[in-house]
């Protein structure tokens, strides 16, 4: 279990610390210095923890499923927002969906170079077996990293496109949409998380309503062929029974 733990942990902690940074180097790149001042330009994950949302709920989240699964199948958590000053920008609304969609692109690229570090490997005794199970099976520790790590880049980056605030998503949307009904979208702000958590995790249980599980489900198949497309590797059975 503990193995599992830290198989699962640490890619989660790269992938939350690199997306987060992208959107402060985002920022810097169009002119607003305001992360960079406040030290959240860094590596560090320690600089962009959040108690709650970097601890507490996906240490929950990982123990129950440890506990009941035996592994790690879904994971949720968030970091301190990296500060942004839209009045920095020459056009803020279009420079705030520009931040915004710095993050999940960040998490795609780090999905893709985790296929392209997976270990090519040939099926044992002659199975027919895709890249990714192939070196699962021939190389069990990076292979499971190397899958968490992917794994979570991907649940991260498209999870983050739900176009609802405060997700990046909702910020990409708000600098899209007609200026009056932006506005509006805007102001989900203040209730943005609540939703997010009401929708994932309260309404699955109370009326067997999983929109966003049922959504994950279907593409999170594609997102993995396709990295491991782009990356070079077969894809005629990417993932196997792990998705």
């Amino acid at each position: 279990m503990l193995i599992q733990l830290v198989l699962a942990v640490v890619p989660a902690v790269l992938a939350i610390t690199l997306h987060e940074a992208a959107h402060g180097y985002a920022a810097l790149l169009l002119g607003d210095d305001t992360a960079r001042r406040a030290g959240r330009l860094s590596l560090n994950p320690i600089r962009h923890v959040d108690r709650v949302g970097t601890i507490i709920v996906p240490g929950l989240l990982m123990l129950g499923q440890l506990l009941t699964i035996h592994r790690v199948a879904f994971m949720f958590g968030w970091a301190k927002p990296v500060p942004v000053d839209p009045r920095r920008f020459p056009n803020p609304r279009r420079g705030m969906a520009l931040v915004a969609v710095a993050g999940p692109l960040m998490n795609f690229v780090l999905a893709w170079i985790g296929a392209l570090l997976m270990p090519a490997a040939n099926a044992p005794d002659g199975d027919s077996l895709g890249a990714l199970d192939a070196a699962l099976a021939t190389h069990p520790f990076v292979g499971m990293f190397l899958f968490y790590f992917i794994l979570t880049n991907l649940v991260l980056g498209l999870f983050n496109l739900l176009p609802i605030p405060p997700l990046d998503g909702g910020r990409i949307a708000v600098g899209v949409l007609p200026l009056p009904l932006a506005i509006r979208w805007a102001q989900l702000e203040r209730a943005g998380l609540v939703i997010v958590l009401l929708v994932v995790f309260i309404l699955p249980h109370l009326i067997d309503f999983d929109p966003v599980g049922a959504a994950l489900g279907t593409i999170l198949p594609w997102a993995f062929r396709t990295v491991f497309w782009l990356a070079g590797h077969d894809v005629s059975d990417v993932g196997g029974g792990l998705l």
